[in-house]
């Protein structure tokens, strides 16, 4: 046994230069109080939302069998290695998706502006647009006095929200999928240099000559409060100190990418209108942005993260895994063996950047687990087949701690509504919610 005089403060962080190092959740910061030498500091719960579009090939997605003696499925299989932590529930469906008969079509802004939501969305090609509240605000509002960030909403695609996309309707029903209110869409940031500098302090200004200027002025943000780190070394014990070292190893990683990125600016890259700071491949792009994501959840400056992998209308090529056309036009794949089989891949590729994520938060210590453990990762697309835009049977799945935990699972519900899981969601991962959109109870798992 020890008593301790007092404990690291929760939110502490090491400043220098006008830098801020939060710090990831350390043993020193149980309250001060007589405690087991080996006592590990509690978790918190977490809330993840990935999402990518155009739906999926769902012979392949769907397992053959019911419960926990299920098979992954062809898409699945990147994903073998957290089997037994997956939830995949079928028969799920986002009725208020579906196009009616007296509105104009907008299939993909429906799609996507009432995934999180459940409301069904206003048809309309000025501000005047209208959702509901998506679930990850719902999360936001419940951990928000107890983070510096009530939420991230992040994606890999374009993020003005202006202009219509599809007919008649508003871009913000594709280049987002959070909402804080029925109005109020909010932008999702695609530079992993804006997302750095949110977490860890910026430069005050958005002008990328500033920026560049006070990042070589400061030099590294580790060097900036290196001094501060040492002595915060002599403070905490040997489990804390590794929990530490293994924290700036990767906050130094992501920094060095971020840079390189930046310096590789003028080179060509299939997306001509990314901002600065993007890497050229979209495969280092891609898990560069769930890495920060990861540091986001370590040092819990927030507790909720929304991430686009692709927005419905998605423009973009897969050159580098043997796909030169373009993610919407192969999702309208007529049920042609030869797109389907390139659809298949793609989503298969999806997933394998969805394995790349879990594995970090599972090499991630928190308190007595991993992050892992404690964040509640779900993960799928609005609609089913893409050639019809159906916002039926959707491939939705669950993992990481919560409903994960208890044990890997293929479940068949019928006609019930999407909403229903995110009930289920939310409750796990302590926000009390009794209705969202058009849910109509917990889906019992």
């Amino acid at each position: 046994m020890i008593v301790t005089k007092k404990a690291i403060p929760r939110r502490a962080v090491l400043r220098g230069l006008g830098a801020t190092l939060s710090l990831p959740l350390l043993d020193a910061m149980v309250p001060a109080m007589t405690v087991l030498a080996a006592t590990p500091a509690k978790p918190v719960k977490r809330l993840g939302v990935v999402y990518v579009a155009h739906g999926a090939v769902m012979p392949n997605w769907t397992p053959a069998r019911e419960g926990a003696t299920f098979d992954l499925s062809p898409i699945l299989e990147p994903l073998a290695p957290f089997r037994d932590r997956l939830l995949v529930p079928s028969g799920l469906v986002n009725k208020v998706a579906l196009h009616p008969p007296d509105e104009p079509g907008g299939v993909h802004g429906r799609t996507s502006g009432t995934f999180l939501t459940g409301v069904r969305v206003k048809p309309t090609a000025g501000r005047d647009f209208r959702a509901g509240v998506s679930i990850d605000q719902l999360a936001a509002a419940h951990f928000r006095d107890q983070t510096q960030l009530g939420s991230l909403e992040l994606t890999l695609e374009a993020t003005d929200l202006a202009g219509v996309c599809d007919p008649l309707f508003s871009c913000a029903y594709v280049n987002t999928l959070c909402w804080q209110g029925p109005t109020t869409p909010l932008p999702m940031v695609n530079d992993p240099r804006v997302v750095f500098e949110r977490l860890f302090g910026d430069t005050g200004s958005t002008d990328p000559i500033v920026r560049q200027r006070r990042m070589h002025e400061d030099g590294s943000l580790l060097d900036s409060v290196m001094e501060k780190v040492v002595r915060l070394q002599h403070r905490v014990g040997s489990r804390d100190r590794a929990k530490v070292s293994e924290y700036l190893d990767a906050v130094r990683d992501i920094e060095r990418r971020i840079q390189l990125s930046e310096t590789q600016n003028d080179r060509e890259i299939p997306l001509t209108d990314q901002p600065a700071g993007i890497p050229a491949s979209f495969d280092a792009y891609a898990k560069l942005m769930f890495d920060l994501q990861v540091l986001a959840y370590q040092t819990d400056m927030t507790r909720v993260i929304t991430f686009m992998i692709s927005r419905e209308l998605s423009s973009r090529p897969y050159p580098e895994i043997g796909l030169p056309e373009t993610h919407h036009s192969l999702s309208h794949h007529l049920d042609e063996p030869e797109k389907l089989a390139k659809l298949t891949k793609l989503q298969t590729y999806q997933t394998r950047l969805l394995a790349y994520y879990l594995d970090k938060l599972k090499s991630t210590p928190d308190g007595d687990g991993t992050l892992y453990d404690q964040v509640v990762v779900l993960y799928g697309s609005g609609m089913s087949n893409s050639n019809t835009h159906d916002p039926s049977n959707l491939p939705i799945l669950v993992t990481g701690g919560g409903l994960g935990r208890k044990g890997g699972r293929h479940i068949q519900v019928k006609d019930t509504p999407l909403s229903n899981l995110y009930l289920s969601v939310l409750n796990e991962v302590g926000v009390e919610a009794t209705q969202i959109g058009d849910s109509s109870g917990v889906l019992t798992l």
